[in-house]
């Protein structure tokens, strides 16, 4: 098929990138046609710069108080005369704008009245990219080449990195406590090479925490971009970092573990790469830091 394909992506971080293979599958198989990705600003960047769209809208969520910016959005949907949709979203929100596509395109999706429904009601216990992909299938695309992330890199000889190093990610989402290890500071003295410390200016209290007990660490929270982050891992040795977006962007480019406690399910949502393990505990917090080390260590010798 060629013509106009809308993809529809708006979610989290973690959620953005477990979409990568997904967009590089829908882009093999129309690739003649002028495909336009409906996200948010946070992840508009990096949808611009990867070969996969030919545009991309970032007002896909707007205020529910926001009229005007809601009319412009169907306006917009009506106007793009789509001739399919996928619905990677995939929620209540984004089933409604099949409503506001005007001319009835066909919808991969779970939109009332899609035309390529996923019909699959244990959709919600399956993993987020193998759900993605059983959506797809059942679209009609077979093919799932391993995306090129050659574009996911940036410039970083402002940071002065140590030429072998751990990245550790210790940041997660503010309102989700429980999903925070607090053992980063005694890992970063238990790995034998450098720390560098990544995540949002929010992280810099972890970030100081971690320098106190390995003082050769480097701080870069609040100090990179996504794209800095991606080229960051695709330089570290290993990665070890929460249940957080960052982490799922780590695991695209080097070995990473990851560490889950009972917040969040991993097989549900775990970060998937090149070589990506997972520690569970429940709770979090009593993750004995010399098994974290011992894991992530494990994880680079196999691979060196």
């Amino acid at each position: 098929m060629s013509g106009h394909i809308l993809v529809i992506k708006l979610a989290a971080l973690g959620d953005f990138v477990q979409a990568f293979g997904p967009f590089a599958a829908i882009r093999a198989h129309h690739p003649e046609a002028r495909i336009t990705l409906l996200t948010t600003p946070p992840f508009a960047e990096l949808a611009r710069r990867s070969p996969w769209f030919d545009a991309v809208w970032d007002d896909g969520r707007p205020r529910s108080t926001d009229l005007r910016a809601s009319l412009s959005l169907a306006r917009r949907l009506r106007a793009g005369r789509f001739d399919r949709v996928y619905d990677l979203q995939t929620s209540s929100r984004s089933s409604r704008y099949r409503w506001l596509t005007g001319r009835a395109p066909e919808w991969s999706g779970i939109a009332r009245g899609a035309s390529h429904p996923h019909a699959n009601p244990g959709r919600d216990l399956m993993h987020t990219v193998e759900r993605q992909h059983e959506q797809l299938r059942m679209a009609g695309i077979a093919h799932f080449p391993e995306p090129d992330l050659a574009w996911l890199d940036s410039d970083l000889s402002a940071f002065s990195l140590p030429p072998r190093f751990a990245l550790l990610i210790p940041g997660a989402s503010p309102s989700r406590p429980g999903k925070r290890w607090r053992g980063f500071p005694a890992l970063a003295a238990r790995l034998g090479m450098p720390a560098v410390v990544a995540g949002g200016p929010a992280e810099a209290p972890l970030a100081a925490a971690i320098r106190e007990a390995a003082p050769d660490a480097l701080d870069l929270t609040g100090r990179t971009s996504l794209f800095q982050l991606a080229a960051v891992a695709r330089r570290a040795a290993l990665a070890v970092g929460n249940d957080t977006g960052p982490t799922h962007l780590a695991a695209m480019a080097c070995p990473t573990l990851a560490l889950f406690g009972g917040e969040s399910d991993p097989a549900l949502c775990a970060p998937r790469g090149p070589a990506v393990e997972v520690l569970r505990c429940e709770p979090l917090a009593g993750l004995p830091p010399d098994r974290v080390a011992e894991t992530a260590l494990r994880l680079v010798r196999v691979l060196s």
